[in-house]
């Protein structure tokens, strides 16, 4: 007879002789595997990695996995820069594809999911694992930074107020993003790989919460991500985002009707939400939070168009 014992970090299992003493035995801690995808980002990927490398987690216990996209410098020349970490070709372009293609090689018990330009925080793993304890995956918290807080540009303003909500997508939408995300890998043997050409991370989420899985936050899992500090990165993120949430939508009953009503709620929003940013402590004086109110209503306009374009030509 054998009676097993979850604890964080650390398994115990209590077994019965035949003389009905118990004796304790020490199991095997769960081994991580840190998933990365990149694509022509060494600088922050360099960063990240050395970031992981300082985890307050017992460096044994866990791996580190780079897939790479298909990067101009070639994937010797990402080798090279994280010689400690394990990097393999993704060929298949997407982010999606690229973590299915790290995950496929991985040998951890648990995935824990980064992008290249995030930094975690020492006990970025502890925490996140700890987390598993009360849900069967869960997400954690991402703090924006920007070069300028005192005098942000507009797109930057807007990232800092706004981007990378996990808390909010957890609680109130039930999804996280695959940024800061802990996996158990028996939890996506069933739920299965990410999708490609739609938002992967709403898309896993969803039908993982369709199977009952449970999805948690975790407070203390942080990482750092840079906001994006041009309009024309800005752009390209949202004309990305946009693509992909209408991919969603239209594999759903009355999509298009569903895409187009929220096209116009996204117009509208900036009158809804300005007081986010003339209330964000985030924005520390008043030139930071008028740069914000600019990038608010600039990229809602944006996004609001580019929705309708997909509507009526079924193109951005």
């Amino acid at each position: 007879m054998q009676v097993q014992s979850q604890h964080t970090g650390v398994g115990v299992a209590a077994s019965l002789s035949m003389s009905g003493k118990a004796k304790v035995e020490a199991t095997v801690p769960e081994f991580i595997s840190v998933i990365i995808p990149h694509y022509n980002d060494l600088e922050n990927l360099a960063l990240c990695v050395s970031k992981l490398e300082a985890q307050s987690l017992d460096r044994a216990r866990y791996e580190i996995v780079v897939a790479d996209n298909n990067s101009r410098c070639g994937v010797d020349a990402v080798a090279s820069a994280v010689p400690t970490a394990r990097v393999v070709s993704a060929l298949e372009q997407g982010a999606g594809p690229a973590r299915n293609k790290a995950i496929s090689v991985a040998r951890g018990d648990i995935y824990a999911l980064i992008d290249s330009d995030c930094v975690p925080d020492r006990a970025w793993l502890e925490a996140g694992i700890a987390a598993l304890a009360d849900a069967d995956y869960v997400g954690g918290h991402v703090i924006t930074t920007t070069v300028n807080p005192d005098s942000p540009t507009p797109a930057a303003a807007y990232e800092v107020v706004f981007a990378f909500n996990f808390e909010k997508y957890i609680k109130e939408r039930g999804f996280t993003g695959t940024g800061n995300m802990f996996i158990p890998k028996r939890v996506f043997d069933v739920v299965g790989p990410f999708r490609d050409q739609v938002a992967e991370d709403v898309d896993w989420c969803h039908r993982a919460n369709a199977m009952s899985f449970r999805i948690g936050y975790a407070t203390g899992a942080i990482v750092s991500h840079p906001a994006r500090e041009s309009w024309s990165d800005l752009k390209l993120k949202h004309c990305r985002v946009t693509r992909e949430g209408f991919a969603l939508y239209n594999e759903k009953k009355f999509g298009r009707l569903l895409w187009t009503l929220r096209s116009g709620l996204v117009a509208v929003s900036p009158l809804v939400h300005a007081h986010r940013v003339i209330l964000s402590k985030r924005l520390p004086n008043v030139r930071a939070k008028l740069s914000g109110l600019r990038g608010l209503c600039a990229i809602r306009g944006f996004r609001a168009y580019q929705m309708l374009g997909l509507v009526l030509q079924g193109r951005p």
